[in-house]
């Protein structure tokens, strides 16, 4: 009797197309709007969502399409100046300035073992601030001045206003995460108050067919509450369901991808999730993302939520300050802040 030989396993990058239950959508219209009882339905929607995906859409938000057009218009811009140019705001320890391809790598992801760096490279800025702001005068980490390339006119303009833009977009969700896990509305009013945020432009080369491994991102959670994304129209994303099977997450225009990160997840005792996802550029095309990650100030201590423990679900993690949380996760990913420690050749 002849048999059949088993089908090989299927690749690394392999992945499927999500449906739309797959990852939700979020209308943020009626709750911005004021409308009686949007608020408590939204909040209902967000918490369904984060206990069993930790991705999803949300459209009618708020933000300008013209500011984010011109943010990415910036930001091809800026990748598309010669390498050298760009080197001369390198990524400091603040985490501000230019990355270059090949510069980071999940070497700590709880997800799949990284074997190449990221193939992307990025532009990275946080708050605006002056010489004589307090925080930069004392030298805080995190809290320094951002490093912006010469002769670019408008470049430093367009980036800001969007960043500005998405911060407020995070600060209108701050409610509805909030009643997500049955506290007040304002219960995360003086954690963000003033929020931490890094913006990061990212440019996608088109991937090597010849390298199988080679992510544009490799398997990782974020690190911290809420990630803001918008891509410019070539998809790449990745999101990993429960069952472990990879979606291709389809690109929406006018919406923004949310997600939610390693801090959420820790300060709601594992409740919220941090999904897995990765990027796969195999669209032959240059791929750009604008990630805008919402953080709460870097001086709160963060604890378990009141509602998120009992007699039965204690506390799994100690308290921590964000600062602290956060310098941990950039020490774990980023080669510029471990000397001597230099991404692999193979």
């Amino acid at each position: 009797m002849s048999t059949t030989a088993p089908p090989p396993p299927a690749p690394a990058s392999a992945a499927i197309d999500a449906r739309e239950e797959d990852i939700p959508g979020l209308d943020l219209g009626p709750y911005l709007e004021g409308r009686p009882g949007a608020l408590e339905a939204l909040a209902a929607e967000m918490r369904h969502v984060c206990e069993n995906m930790g991705f999803f859409y949300v459209k009618n938000h708020g933000v300008s399409p013209e500011v984010v057009d011109r943010a990415f218009a910036a930001s091809a811009r800026f990748h598309a100046l010669p390498l050298e140019r760009k080197m001369e705001i390198p990524l400091d320890m603040n985490n501000v300035g230019y990355m270059p391809v090949n510069a980071s790598m999940q070497r700590h992801s709880k997800v799949e073992k990284a074997r190449k760096p990221n193939y992307n490279a990025s532009f990275f800025c946080k708050r605006d601030r002056t010489p004589d702001d307090p925080d930069v005068v004392a030298q805080r980490p995190f809290r320094g001045m951002n490093q912006w390339p010469c002769d670019l006119p408008g470049f430093r303009e367009d980036v800001m206003a969007y960043a500005a833009a998405a911060e407020g977009l995070g600060m209108r969700l701050l409610p509805v995460v909030a009643r997500a896990l049955d506290l007040p509305d304002d219960h995360f009013a003086s954690s963000f108050n003033p929020a931490q945020f890094s913006l990061r432009l990212l440019h996608y080369p088109p991937r090597d067919e010849g390298e199988p491994e080679q992510f544009g991102t490799g398997a990782h959670t974020d690190g911290g509450f809420l990630t803001l994304l918008v891509q410019n129209g070539v998809g790449g994303l990745q999101i990993r369901r429960k069952d472990g099977v990879w979606l291709n997450a389809p690109v929406l225009p006018g919406r923004f991808l949310v997600n939610s990160g390693d801090m959420m997840k820790r300060w709601t005792n594992d409740r919220f999730l941090s999904t897995p996802h990765r990027v796969m550029n195999t669209s032959g095309k240059e791929r750009y993302s604008m990630a805008f990650f919402f953080d709460p100030n870097l001086d709160r201590v963060l604890e378990c939520l009141p509602t998120c423990q009992g007699p039965d679900n204690p506390p799994k993690y100690a308290p921590i300050t964000y600062g602290e949380y956060l310098t941990e996760f950039l020490n774990a990913n980023y080669f510029h802040r471990n000397k001597g420690a230099a991404p692999p050749t193979a």
